[in-house]
């Protein structure tokens, strides 16, 4: 199995299949405009800027289920992402990605990789993880599903899953990852 079995809707409110980025190097990831996190997003965008052009691309989703960090419309969090941050990479509706309801695609990249850790000498863990233990402690019972926001899923050429990056490590972090997997890619 591979991403390319899933689809999920673009801004647009167009159903896109993953199929559709075959051949490219995806990060996907779930995000949230409120978050301590939420300054990722000009990473992201500065990666996918100096990659787009080798096979690289973002997937963006969205996501209100961690502390309603995310609570605008799909317009406005669009609108947002582009005027705040610049990001030009492709930004889907809003899912969710753990727990009930959750998007098979997260259900699936979230049970391929299974979750390592928090890089606990990160700055914005030392606030994260006292309000995990403290407010949700059931996010950390299992092994496998989304811890929070900005869990980010590096997937190959083929659409396998290769790494998954939580939200405490940067993106600029997971540069030569990106690198490695863009030798396959015939461009």
């Amino acid at each position: 199995m591979s991403i390319y079995g899933f689809s999920a809707t673009a801004m647009n409110g167009q159903v896109k299949s993953l199929a559709e980025y075959k051949g490219k190097v995806v990060l996907i990831v779930n995000t949230a405009g409120k978050c301590g996190f939420t300054y990722q997003y000009e990473d992201m965008q500065r990666l996918y800027d100096r990659y787009k052009d080798k096979g690289f691309v973002i997937l963006g989703f969205p996501c209100n289920q961690f502390d309603k960090q995310e609570p605008d419309s799909n317009e406005k969090i669009q609108t947002n992402c582009l005027l705040n941050y610049g990001v030009s990479f492709p930004l889907f509706q809003k899912v969710k990605v753990r727990d009930e309801g959750a998007h098979p695609l997260f259900e699936y990249l979230s049970h391929t990789k299974p979750f390592e850790g928090f890089n606990k000498f990160h700055p914005v863990a030392k606030i994260l993880l006292p309000l995990l233990n403290e407010k949700h402690p059931e996010y950390l019972a299992d092994d496998y599903s989304i811890k929070w926001n900005f869990t980010k899923f590096l997937i190959d050429v083929d659409g396998q899953v290769m790494k998954r990056f939580e939200s405490t490590t940067d993106p600029i972090d997971m540069e030569e990852d990106i690198e490695s997997l863009l030798e396959n890619v015939a461009v």
